[in-house]
C-alpha cells in the first residue's frame, strides 16, 4: 500500500521535511498548513520540488469549524473554502481535510450539517478536489465516526466522503468494526496515530502525546483491517502530534515514522489473510527470541569487570583467537569484555546477544523494518552473526540455538577454564537499558516490529534528581526480559546493567562476599521499613542487612536481589525469583538509586581503589 505522512508529525522547515520523507522510502506527504504558510517556498516550487522527489502531496490539512453555522457565517465560511481550494490548485493537492466544527456550532442539526457538506461539495467540484470529513474527538456536536458518516451521507455528494483518524476513533473508547458498513470509496483518507495510557483531556491528549503506531496502546492491526476490509484503496498516513518527534532530527524520525506502518502494514495482512484487495505489504515472518545469548561490555580496559565478575562466581573461558575480546561464563550466562576500537571508553553495556530459531530470517525482518546493519569483521572459520543497531546505538546479535551446552562460538575462546558447575547462577534473567529521552519510543517500537516483544505499561521511579520513566519489554514467558529506562531531565545518563537468574542468592553473596566483591551499601532504614512492610522477622532482616540483600514480595511470589557497585557506565546484578513473582523488585529501585548516586558522590572505597594495582599486576 501508498504510504504518507502528515508534516506536522516532523520537525524542520516544509523542504526539509520533504526532502526527509523521499529519502525515508515514503510515497506521499499531507501538506499542514501551518507548514505551507511558514515556508519561503510558494506552492509551486513546492509542488516542483515534491515532483522532483518522487513524493505526492495526498492532503491538505486543516479546514476547521465549517459545519453546523448560520447562514451569513457559511456564506464566510464558503469564501475561505475557495481561498483554499485556489491554493490546493497550486499546489496540486486533491482532497482537503474537513474537521468537525469545535468553535462556531451552533445548530445541531444533521440535515443542515449535511446541506452546508453539499454547498461545499458543489464548491469543490467546480474546483476538481474532494473533501474529506473529520469527525473530531472534542467536536461539539459531531465527535463520533457514525455520526460523521451519517452527515456525509446524508449530504450525498460525489466530492463529500470521510476521513477516519485511528485516535479521534480509538482515544474515546469507539467499536471500529462498523466501519466495514461505510462503502470503501466514501473513505477518501486514512489517518493512523497510537497513544499512550494517560489521564487527561483528549484534545491535551491528542495534541502533544500520539505516538505512532506499535509505541502505544492502540490495536491498530484490528483498525486498518476493519478499514481496508471496507475496501478503502488510499495511502497508509500518519498524523502524530508530539513534542518530542517535532524536536527531534527529521531524517531519523522519518526513518522511524516509516517502520511504523511498515510493521502495522503486517500486522493487518495477519488479520485479513489472502484475498484483500488492496493487500497490505507483509514482513519476514519471525518468532520471539527464546532466550539471551549474550552480554557485551565494552571498554579500553575492562578489567575491573573481570574482577567483578570473578567475585560473582564467573569463570574466565578464554580471549578470542583473533581478536582483544574475553569470555566470562556461569551456567548459561556469558559475558563478553570487549577491548576492541574502545580508546578513552569506560565500561559500557555495547551489545546484546539473542537465541532466535532462524538468525537470517529474523535479519530479513529488521532490514525490512530499517535497522541499521552492524558490520564485524568475522574470518571464515568464525561463526559470522547476525546484528543491527538499536535506536540508542546498541548493537542487537540474533544468534541461532545452541547445539550442545555452549553456543557455536564460545569454541573460538581459547586458552580458558572449565565451566562452573556450581549451578548457582544458571542464565541471564534481565538486562536493563538507559535510553536518551528523545529515543524512548523509537525503542519501544524497535523492540516490538523487530523482536516482537510486549511492551508492558510504562511506570515512574522515584530516584534523587527526580522521576525515571520505565517500561519492560518482554517475551510472553518472560525468558527474555529488557526493561527500558529515561533519566530524569537534565540528569547525566543512568547507567546500564545486567541481571543474573541465581538458584540460591544468599548463598551467592556469601561465597561472593568471601571472594572480596564490595556490594552497594544499603541503608538501615530500608531494612526496617522491611520488617514494616513485610512483618519479616528481624533475624531475616538482619541477614539480609548483612549480605546487603534486597527483598521483595507480592502474592505470586517473592524476589532477593544483590547489586554490584558501578563500574564505569555499568553495574551488575543478582536475583532469586520464587514463586510465580514476575516483577523486578521495583519498590527497591528508589534505594537503589539514591544510593548509587550516594555512592558516586563519595567516590570509590579505599578497598576498591586498591583493586587498579592488583589488576594491573594481574594483566
Amino acid at each position: 500500500m501508498r504510504t504518507s505522512i502528515a508534516t506536522v508529525s516532523l520537525s524542520g522547515s516544509l523542504t526539509q521535511k520533504l526532502h526527509a520523507c523521499a529519502e525515508a522510502g515514503f510515497d506521499g506527504v499531507e501538506v499542514f498548513e501551518s507548514d505551507l504558510v511558514a515556508s519561503e517556498q510558494s506552492p509551486e516550487e513546492l509542488r516542483a520540488l515534491a515532483d522532483r522527489l518522487g513524493l505526492t502531496l495526498d492532503l491538505y490539512q486543516p479546514f476547521r469549524d465549517f459545519e453546523g453555522v448560520d447562514e451569513s457565517l457559511l456564506e464566510d465560511n464558503l469564501r475561505r473554502a475557495e481561498a483554499k481550494f485556489n491554493l490546493m490548485r497550486r499546489l496540486g493537492v486533491k482532497t482537503m481535510l474537513v474537521c468537525s466544527n469545535v468553535a462556531t456550532a451552533t445548530v445541531a442539526s444533521d440535515e443542515v450539517s449535511a446541506a452546508q457538506l453539499r454547498r461545499l461539495g458543489d464548491l469543490a467540484e467546480r474546483h476538481d478536489v474532494r473533501i474529506a470529513f473529520e469527525a473530531l474527538a472534542w467536536g461539539r456536536y459531531v465527535n463520533d465516526y457514525r455520526h460523521s458518516w451519517r452527515i456525509v451521507e446524508l449530504a450525498a455528494h460525489p466530492r463529500v466522503g470521510l476521513c477516519l483518524d485511528s485516535f479521534h476513533i480509538l482515544s474515546r473508547g469507539d467499536d471500529p468494526s462498523a466501519i466495514e458498513e461505510i462503502p470503501g470509496d466514501k473513505i477518501f483518507f486514512l489517518q493512523l496515530a497510537d497513544a499512550p495510557a494517560v489521564s487527561m483531556d483528549v484534545l491535551s491528549w491528542s495534541r502533544h502525546h500520539r505516538l505512532f503506531p506499535g509505541e502505544g496502546m492502540f490495536d491498530l492491526g484490528t483498525f486498518v483491517a476493519h478499514v481496508l476490509r471496507a475496501g478503502y484503496t488510499g495511502p497508509l498516513s500518519l498524523e502524530v502530534f508530539n513534542d518530542t518527534f517535532r524536536q527531534t532530527e527529521v531524517r531519523r524520525t522519518s526513518v522511524h515514522a516509516l517502520r511504523s506502518l511498515a510493521w502495522v502494514e503486517d500486522l493487518a495482512a495477519g488479520e485479513l489473510g489472502d484475498g484483500q484487495r488492496e493487500a497490505p505489504r507483509t514482513l519476514t515472518r519471525t518468532s520471539a527470541p527464546t532466550a539471551f545469548d549474550f552480554v557485551e561490555i565494552k571498554a579500553e580496559d575492562t578489567s575491573a569487570v573481570e574482577v567483578m565478575l570473578r567475585q560473582l562466581g564467573f569463570t574466565f573461558r578464554g580471549r578470542h583467537r583473533t581478536k582483544p575480546v574475553r569470555l566470562w561464563t556461569y551456567g548459561e550466562a556469558r559475558v563478553i569484555l570487549n577491548e576492541q576500537q574502545a580508546r578513552d571508553v569506560e565500561p559500557t553495556l555495547a551489545a546484546v546477544g539473542f537465541v532466535v530459531q532462524d538468525p537470517k530470517a529474523a535479519a530479513a525482518r529488521a532490514h525490512e523494518l530499517m535497522a541499521p546493519p552492524v558490520y564485524r569483521r568475522t574470518y571464515a572459520d568464525e561463526v559470522a552473526l547476525e546484528a543491527v543497531s538499536a535506536p540508542d546505538s546498541t548493537e542487537i546479535f540474533l544468534c541461532g540455538p545452541s547445539q550442545g551446552v555452549d553456543a557455536a562460538w564460545v569454541s573460538e575462546f581459547e586458552n580458558g577454564e572449565p565451566r562452573n558447575s556450581d549451578g548457582l547462577i544458571s542464565h541471564i534473567d534481565h538486562v536493563n537499558l538507559t535510553q536518551p529521552w528523545q529515543d524512548f519510543d523509537e525503542a519501544v517500537l524497535f523492540y516490538t516490529s523487530v523482536l516482537a516483544l510486549d511492551a508492558a505499561t510504562s511506570t515512574e521511579v522515584a530516584s534523587p534528581r527526580g522521576l525515571v520513566r520505565s517500561q519492560v519489554m518482554r517475551t510472553q514467558d518472560g525468558a527474555v526480559r529488557l526493561p527500558l529506562n529515561v533519566p530524569p531531565w537534565g540528569s547525566p545518563s543512568m547507567a546500564q546493567h545486567v541481571a543474573f537468574a541465581c538458584n540460591d542468592v544468599v548463598e551467592l553473596a556469601r561465597l561472593a562476599r568471601e571472594r572480596g566483591l564490595s556490594f552497594l551499601p544499603v541503608p538501615d532504614n530500608y531494612y526496617d521499613d522491611l520488617i514494616a512492610r513485610f512483618g519479616l522477622p528481624r533475624e531475616t532482616a538482619a541477614e539480609l542487612r548483612d549480605l546487603g540483600l534486597l527483598y521483595d514480595r507480592d502474592d505470586a511470589g517473592f524476589y532477593m536481589h544483590l547489586y554490584t557497585r558501578t563500574v564505569g557506565n555499568v553495574f551488575l546484578e543478582v536475583v532469586e525469583r520464587r514463586g510465580d513473582y514476575e516483577g523486578y523488585g521495583a519498590s527497591n529501585a528508589p534505594v537503589r538509586l539514591a544510593a548509587q548516586a550516594a555512592a558516586a558522590r563519595d567516590g570509590p572505597r579505599s578497598e576498591d581503589r586498591d583493586l587498579g594495582p592488583v589488576i594491573r599486576r594481574r594483566r
